[in-house]
């Protein structure tokens, strides 16, 4: 069942409330591109960041969460002063990780929501990538594109873990 398709449960949802008499093209309107995108780009990568984030959690000692139980520290108290601080690495890590992606809107997710309705606001380098260097056969064009793309990821990554450095002395190496 398509959830954002005409028939689907938000246009099911919006008409049964009275919001609106028809169905809404959201994948077809430049209007919803760009916020759907963000939408399930990020519910796309909660379940891998929870697994690596539960992951370092069950690493901190148990014994600090009972010695601030003992001292009067609440929930939140233990999470302020006992988890965050012990993940922190984790956290620099995923950041500089994702810093180096900005420029990667994932061309698997925007190759498959868009179409020629919504170029407009959906065009992403990886996208003109793959039209010029696939579709018009200018390879030497595509590819320079692809290697700034590259290079300024490269560029981030390294300033992202300078700055991490410099303010958290931490970072990937």
């Amino acid at each position: 069942m398509q959830i954002l398709g005409p028939y689907g449960l938000i246009n099911n949802w919006l008409k049964g409330v009275g919001l609106t008499s028809k169905s809404i093209a959201f994948f077809g309107n430049n209007a919803f591109f760009r916020s759907l995108t963000v939408v399930s780009a990020g519910w796309k990568e909660v379940g891998w960041n929870a697994i690596i984030y539960i992951a370092a959690i069950t690493g901190i000692n148990p014994q600090l969460y009972e010695a601030a139980k003992i001292d009067g520290a609440t929930k939140m108290q233990q999470a302020i002063n006992i988890t965050i601080p012990s993940i922190t690495g984790t956290i620099v890590l995923l950041f500089i990780l994702r810093i180096g992606a900005i420029l990667d809107a994932g061309f698997d997710q925007i190759f498959n929501m868009y179409s020629y309705a919504v170029y407009e606001k959906g065009d992403i380098l990886s996208t003109l990538v793959y039209r010029l260097g696939l579709e018009s056969q200018q390879y030497s064009f595509a590819t320079a594109v692809g290697l700034f793309n590259s290079v300024v990821a490269l560029i981030l990554v390294l300033g992202g873990n300078f700055i991490t450095r410099k303010t958290m002395d931490k970072g990937l190496w």
